[in-house]
């Protein structure tokens, strides 16, 4: 059951969704993210502390930011495209294994529990992490692109895990094509054309699993998508990602996989620790 909250508690979650906003998108211009990896940890606390239930938290905070990435994503691109080579190629040729993958991760996360969606969070922060801060520039698969197959399996599970996580895919996306010598900002700033390609199915498949839960869920809920959260958080992230993208010219190759490894790292351990407590 929600619990009423005073007034003051309501405006401190106010202004918490507004920094998270702020921190959103400038991680969405700096890495070439649509900032589900920000978003999701700090909606989940945010839901948490209004008393949406653990069985239905998970979902609404990946619903939530599915919905938040899809204007966030375009205005990195966007941003991105202005300053940085995006490889068009790469977007043509995962534009529909991309959207497949999204249909096939959306039904999913419609049937699983709250604690695969953590589990998935936890297993993409950690893989990501590793590659960023461990790997070296001899990591690589291949010297160029791999054929037509290749690209599709690549494109499909990048698609099918976003719903699962309540990101763009563009994290992912960035890895892959830097282990196939692609230069971190090319990748970047092609990565993150994905986002709105990956949000939009996304966010639509969970407003549609949401509708027969919204008697447990928040008010102004479409869904699993919280409509204030929307608002609040992707209004403010849809303004900073020019500035976050600005930003990511600034900083050298390494400086940039240091500091997405180290983001992704923290916000994965959060959900260890949750994953424990309900142990």
């Amino acid at each position: 059951m929600l619990q009423a909250i005073p007034l003051e508690h309501l405006l401190w979650l106010a202004g918490a969704l507004l920094l998270a906003g702020l921190a959103t998108g400038i991680l969405a211009g700096l890495f070439g993210i649509g900032g589900g990896a920000i978003i999701v940890p700090v909606l989940y606390e945010v839901f948490g502390a209004v008393g949406v239930s653990d069985a239905e938290r998970m979902h609404l905070s990946v619903g939530t930011a599915l919905a938040i990435i899809v204007p966030t994503a375009l205005r990195s691109f966007l941003a991105h495209r202005r300053r940085t080579k995006v490889d068009d190629s790469v977007l043509r040729r995962w534009a529909v294994p991309v959207v497949a993958g999204v249909v096939v991760g959306t039904l999913l996360a419609a049937v699983s529990p709250d604690v695969v969606l953590k589990i998935a969070f936890v297993l993409f922060s950690a893989l990501m992490a590793s590659k960023l801060l461990f790997g070296r520039d001899s990591w690589v698969l291949a010297d160029e692109l791999p054929g037509r197959v290749a690209m599709t399996l690549y494109g499909f599970g990048i698609g099918a895990s976003a719903p699962l996580i309540g990101i763009s895919g563009g994290g992912i996306a960035t890895v892959v094509l830097t282990l196939y010598r692609v230069p971190i900002h090319t990748a970047i700033a092609t990565s993150a054309g994905l986002g709105a390609l990956i949000a939009v199915p996304g966010a639509i498949g969970y407003i549609l699993s949401g509708l027969s839960h919204l008697d447990v869920l928040p008010p102004f809920s479409l869904g699993y998508v919280s409509l204030p959260g929307l608002l609040l958080v992707g209004g403010v992230a849809t303004l900073a990602a020019p500035l976050g993208a600005r930003f990511a010219h600034a900083f050298t190759k390494r400086q940039l996989e240091v500091g997405f490894g180290l983001y992704l790292l923290i916000v994965g351990l959060r959900f260890v620790v949750a994953l424990f407590a309900n142990l």
